[in-house]
């Protein structure tokens, strides 16, 4: 378990660091601009520039914050975004440890970076920081909701929240989840983007109002926590959707199932860099009556839909 952890925090440091390369390409060539090109062949050595720039900063805390929390904050914000890889499985054979409530340890260990944003809004003594943390706090609440109704509908037709029964169980069926959950995955994916403060649900960092909310005050490699969450988090979103809607490891035999399962979280990356590069950002006021007033009714729906379609079935 020790081997598999250190690999495995080295493989996410490396796919952070060119996820971050791949939406600057991305987003570059959809809004006709160059994009990374300088250091590197085709500039695949710009963001580990980046990253060792970033590290080398000095680290400042500000006078007038409180310390320990201003210190620990990042830390609280990242761990958890790395713990739940212990749940998923890359392949039929590859993987840490598989939980019967693989689904809610999943959400219950995510939800705790939430009090690392607030406690770095709060100890900052900055009223940007604060904004952007209780903006956050709101945003992530009122989507997290919508976000595990969504799932509901996966974990009644399958029978089970363990990650992998759900992928064997759409084996059996010889059918991925996402044509069944259709509706459940669209509230899924609307969701996930608030949950990630991705564009353009990405008002707790909106940087035309707040600075750069909740981690204004942050610099060097405490930043660099709060960041390497986020990209963490947007790599476990798409492992978890690929899980659930698509079918996890299941592919045509020519290829190892490793690689289908990161080709169809590639997919989803796509789609965060994609809307980011195409969508204006979104109003607060707008934001919350989405998901409160559409997204959860759908959910809701959407289970319902899911319990009567398992009765008939038997």
């Amino acid at each position: 378990m020790i081997i598999y952890a250190v690999c495995l925090m080295l493989l996410l440091l490396g796919a952070v660091t060119y996820a971050i390369l791949f939406e600057r390409k991305v987003i570059g060539y959809m809004q006709i601009r160059i994009g990374p090109n300088r250091h590197g062949p085709w500039g695949m050595l710009q963001t580990i520039a980046d990253v060792s720039k970033l590290l080398m900063k000095e680290d400042v805390i500000p006078k007038a914050a409180d310390r320990p929390i201003f210190i620990l904050a990042p830390v609280i914000a990242f761990v958890p975004s790395f713990a739940i890889y212990a749940t998923i499985s890359w392949s039929e054979n590859i993987y840490a440890a598989d939980l019967n409530i693989g689904v809610l340890y999943f959400i219950g260990i995510s939800s705790i970076t939430t009090l690392g944003v607030v406690m770095g809004g709060w100890a900052s003594n900055n009223k940007y920081s604060l904004m952007g943390a209780m903006r956050s706090v709101a945003q992530v609440i009122s989507y997290e909701i919508p976000l595990v109704l969504s799932i509901v509908g996966v974990v009644i037709l399958a029978g089970s929240l363990n990650f992998r029964e759900i992928v064997f169980y759409q084996e059996s069926i010889g059918l991925w989840l996402i044509i069944p959950q259709f509706l459940g995955f669209i509230v899924y994916m609307i969701a996930a983007i608030a949950e990630l403060n991705r564009s353009p649900f990405d008002l707790p960092e909106a940087e035309s109002e707040l600075v750069s909310g909740y981690h204004t005050e942050y610099s060097g490699f405490r930043y660099a926590f709060f960041m390497l969450a986020e990209y963490t988090y947007a790599i476990a979103i798409s492992a978890l959707a690929t899980t659930l809607f698509l079918g996890g490891w299941l592919g045509p035999a020519f290829l190892p199932g490793v690689v289908w399962f990161l080709l169809k979280m590639c997919v989803f990356m796509f789609i965060w860099f994609w809307l980011r590069a195409t969508l204006p950002r979104a109003r607060v006021d707008h934001l919350m009556g989405f998901g409160w007033k559409v997204l959860i009714p759908l959910a809701l729906l959407n289970i319902v839909i899911t319990s009567i379609i398992k009765v008939w079935m038997g």
